[in-house]
């Protein structure tokens, strides 16, 4: 059922404008639903809690992946280099945990944390913690850890914990469908929300005036039983598979079919729970998945499942410029 209705959605928000016009009236409701809840934050009558140290957000205003995740193991990476000690946040999205908030190892259970704190405890080499509520988590984080930032992964909506620095990315190819608000549309707030951010990043296509461009790249797979490494153009003309469970599953394919790989694709929900047989497909050479999906399969893969590890490259001037306003927060 989730199959379905993500299937039916991608197409009514960047295909088929009938179907957003015709859900207009819900989507008024809820950008004014919106507009009156950041209000309510921005003039006091509901609390928003101030760290001591500065907040960076990395969000989007649409539904789905745009890239946030890689974007931020970048940043934290980046500003380690610079002599800043990073601590990261997420909400810990499809996460069951009972207890929250908590930090995250690399012995975490991504069924319980979620996929994408797993991803940001292993590449980043900062603290990771996670929790529905961003402030407690960083709470733990300033308690446990040596931070002078924080990095929120998602979180641009999330008023009740206060920012310095907001960082919105936004897929390049697909950018705004149809441009309404949920539910006709993906946005979760008015496209004028990009012009009061401090950085807009841009994740593939063509940067438009005043946007930072990104690429995600990835130029070889990891075998998730022998930890093997081999370029993916060796995998031409091999008879292959490709799964993702992302907010763009299309990105992950096209990636691969740029490399003049021949997959057969399946395309599952964000964040989705797999059985080891929804990813077992007869007589293939080779299974490809995203590493957001890996950390969940890693008990049941066997050798013909590998992964893909991507990294963000983003214009050189864009740490130049976020280490100065950051800098300057602390002044």
């Amino acid at each position: 059922m989730k199959k379905l209705i993500a299937k039916f959605l991608n197409e009514a928000w960047y295909k088929d404008h009938f179907v957003g016009t015709f859900l207009m009236p819900f989507s008024f409701m809820y950008t004014d639903a919106m507009r009156f809840r950041r209000w309510m934050y921005k003039h006091g009558h509901k609390p928003v809690t101030k760290l001591p140290v500065p907040v960076i957000i990395v969000g989007n205003i649409t539904v789905g992946g745009t890239g946030k995740t890689p974007l931020v193991i970048y940043l934290a990476q980046q500003l380690k280099a610079q002599g800043f000690k990073p601590g990261v946040i997420s909400r810990g999205y499809g996460g069951e945990s009972e207890v929250w908030p908590q930090k995250v190892t690399l012995e975490s259970d991504p069924l319980k944390v979620g996929d994408e704190p797993l991803l940001l405890v292993q590449y980043s080499g900062c603290p990771v913690a996670v929790g529905p509520v961003r402030a407690d988590s960083a709470r733990l984080l300033l308690e446990t850890e040596a931070c002078d930032v924080i990095i929120s992964d998602d979180g641009l909506q999330h008023y009740a914990l206060d920012r310095d620095i907001e960082i919105v990315v936004i897929d390049g190819v697909r950018r705004f469908g149809n441009n309404f608000c949920l539910p006709s549309g993906p946005l979760r707030e008015p496209q004028e929300r990009i012009r009061e951010v401090d950085f807009v990043i841009c994740n593939g296509g063509v940067a438009e005036e005043g946007e930072i461009l990104m690429q995600l790249e990835g130029a070889y797979a990891v075998n998730m039983q022998t930890q093997e490494r081999k370029l993916l153009t060796d995998f031409k003309g091999l008879k292959c598979h490709a799964l993702a469970g992302t907010g763009n599953p299309q990105r992950f394919f096209d990636s691969l079919s740029k490399l003049e790989i021949d997959c057969q694709t399946h395309s599952f929900p964000d964040h989705y729970i797999y059985t080891a047989k929804e990813i077992a497909y007869k007589g293939a050479d080779a299974i490809f998945m995203t590493e957001k999906d890996a950390v969940k399969c890693v008990s049941f893969a066997t050798e013909q499942h590998w992964f893909v590890p991507v990294e963000a490259k983003v214009q050189v001037s864009f740490v130049t410029e976020l280490t100065a306003l950051l800098r300057s927060k602390l002044l």
